[in-house]
């Protein structure tokens, strides 16, 4: 299938973005592409209002809600067996340039070693103020971190490169490499996923590439963000227990026996850090989920 594309998106109790999503998909100026919408077992009747409204997607309904990774799994499973070539995997909570998807394809058509593509991700609020313009890692602390996050758009920061993981929010990705180096961990279920993912790829000789000539615009934070401000803030604790957990499970699995000692120094501080502020702030939901989060990951 020469140029096939499936264009992956999530939803869970979420039909206003889902359709917001697939609006703007229907303005893009690639055509080669068929979309898939997996319904993490919303119950608010997503999957039946997009099915009626958009009747050309390919509807993936799950009895459960199983997570970014275990819904994303399932709509990549469809394509790799379907036989599309590329994958792009995008949140519902996204707009997009109508020419977002030429620039991905036709680097991935180009560079055999490039396992996935990253566009440039700005915010949709403010759409000249950027969300991530690339994603890196510090061995040394073993931290993750965005370029040029909430910073305005320059040139700076529009410049094509090699990147050391891409964000689930949007990447494309070769199948041929997804069949090498596995899907998402499911036990994840969110967050970090994307991370294991570009390591595993890199591991398997693969390189990553920043693509700033694609660009989508990202609300960010819906799934984990209250409209109210509670006695927990914004952010639900789980967002705290899974961010925590998981960040764990990738420095035991990824940091190198003589890195060990500064990450160790390094998190032990940051997680007392947070566990002090949470104290102070009187957020004992997210006390308990940063306990919980770090003691899951220590065995995870």
């Amino acid at each position: 299938m020469e140029h096939s594309l499936a264009i992956i998106l999530v939803n869970w109790n979420g039909y206003a973005l889902t359709r917001d999503c697939l609006q703007s998909l229907g303005k893009t100026s690639f055509s080669d592409y068929k979309i898939i919408v997996v319904d993490n077992g919303s119950v608010d009747d997503s999957a039946k209002k997009l099915m009626e409204e958009f009747p050309n997607i390919k509807l993936i309904a799950l009895p459960e809600n199983m997570g970014f990774t275990g819904g994303n799994n399932r709509a990549m499973e469809y394509a790799i067996e379907a036989g599309f070539r590329y994958s792009l995997l995008l949140n519902n909570d996204t707009f997009v340039e109508p020419d977002f998807l030429e620039p991905l394809v036709n680097y991935l058509d180009n560079h055999t070693k490039t396992g996935a593509v990253q566009p440039l991700i700005c915010f949709e609020y403010d759409r000249n103020t950027i969300w991530n313009a690339g994603s890196f890692f510090n061995r040394f602390w073993g931290t993750c971190y965005t370029n040029g996050y909430q910073k305005k758009l320059s040139a700076a920061y529009t410049q094509t490169k090699q990147v050391d993981w891409f964000t689930g929010c949007a990447f494309m990705v070769r199948n041929e490499a997804l069949k090498k180096t596995g899907l998402f961990e499911e036990k994840l279920f969110t967050y970090y996923e994307d991370v294991d993912l570009s390591f595993r790829l890199r591991n398997q000789g693969y390189d990553l590439q920043f693509i700033p000539t694609s660009i989508v615009y990202h609300i960010a934070g819906m799934s984990g963000k209250s409209s109210v401000k509670g006695k927990e803030g914004f952010l639900n604790p789980n967002v705290h227990y899974y961010n925590v957990r998981n960040r764990i499970w990738i420095l035991k699995k990824y940091t190198q026996i003589w890195d060990r000692p500064s990450v160790f120094l390094y998190h032990v501080f940051y997680f007392t850090a947070m566990l002090i502020y949470f104290c102070v702030r009187g957020r004992w939901g997210k006390l308990k989920a940063c306990f919980n989060g770090i003691k899951d990951g220590l065995i995870l």
